[in-house]
């Protein structure tokens, strides 16, 4: 690649990361202030001087090629690199922060970090994507985002995963369910209630399916849900029994609405960071070393 990269223009390289991230054409071109046929022009331009394809066609959507997803970590690095040398003399940091977080840190506490580090920082633009372990990492690999906060147990060669914040999550009824008035529930127990629980893929789902494999029982798994809100209100209905972290039942128990049920599970976790171990920019640097300056006040 560093024979021909010279040969490539930045442009054409920010056409092609943008296009990767936003997975249209026209989306890139706007947020490059470019007209479509110009980004498809640098597009074509790109893939001329490398003699291979980056996207190809499918139906109206642009899907990134393997070559493509290859490149596209080291196009990140090189962009990274040049925006560096856009930082103002007195040390100002700046820009987009594009964050990748799992349901339960970017609905409970990334707006008040978020919040802060503004604050600190107001020339930071902070774009955040809200979706499950999975696709946190998936999102990573594919250079969409600088930094990836994650609720579940990962591991991967690339990416540097580094934990950041304990968290426990808390078995929970209405307050009509007939183990309301105990509030506890046996080895039993568990083995007969219909659960509502996170979608395959989430991190709290992990940590609840690691917890029954250790004490050898298969849950009755009524409702997966990708929502916390959803699950709540399924709980809330009776439909069931939940699962969730004890962030997101705060509210619901100070009202009263929900009955948080002891158990012998184990349901602590880790809150980690996903980041490119060698690609980080000043501002993405800032940030990290923001939150685990935060980890005993979240």
């Amino acid at each position: 690649m560093s024979v021909f990269i010279m040969s490539a223009s930045v442009k054409q390289l920010r056409v092609f990361e943008a296009t990767a991230r936003l997975g249209r054409l026209s989306a890139a071109a706007e947020e490059q202030a470019m007209s479509q046929s110009a980004a498809s022009q640098s597009l074509k331009e790109l893939e001329s001087t490398f003699n291979y394809p980056l996207f190809q066609r499918v139906g109206r959507e642009l899907m990134i090629t393997e070559a493509g997803r290859d490149m596209l970590p080291k196009v990140n690095q090189i962009l990274h690199l040049i925006d560096s040398l856009h930082i103002s003399g007195d040390g100002t940091i700046s820009g987009p922060l594009r964050i990748a977080a799992s349901v339960t840190i970017a609905s409970y506490l990334l707006p008040r970090l978020l919040a802060e580090f503004i604050q600190q920082y107001p020339e930071v633009v902070p774009d955040v994507k809200i979706e499950n372990t999975q696709q946190v990492i998936a999102t990573l690999e594919k250079g969409q985002a600088h930094v990836g906060l994650i609720e579940g147990p990962a591991q991967h060669r690339q990416l540097q995963i580094t934990p950041w914040h304990q968290d426990k999550l808390e078995v929970f009824c209405h307050t009509s369910h007939p183990q309301a008035q105990a509030g506890q529930i046996s080895l039993k127990q568990i083995e007969q209630q219909r659960w509502i629980l996170r979608e395959d893929g989430s991190g709290t789902r992990r940590i609840f399916d690691t917890a029954m494999q250790t004490i050898n029982i298969q849950a009755q798994v009524a409702f997966a849900l990708n929502r916390q809100e959803a699950i709540k209100q399924s709980v809330k209905a009776g439909l069931g029994v939940g699962c969730l972290s004890q962030l997101s039942i705060v509210e619901e128990l100070k009202a009263g609405s929900l009955v948080v049920l002891n158990s012998p599970l184990e349901l602590t976790r880790r809150f980690s960071l996903v980041t490119q171990p060698s690609h980080n920019n000043r501002l993405t640097e800032a940030f990290i070393e923001f939150i685990k300056s935060q980890t005993q006040s979240v």
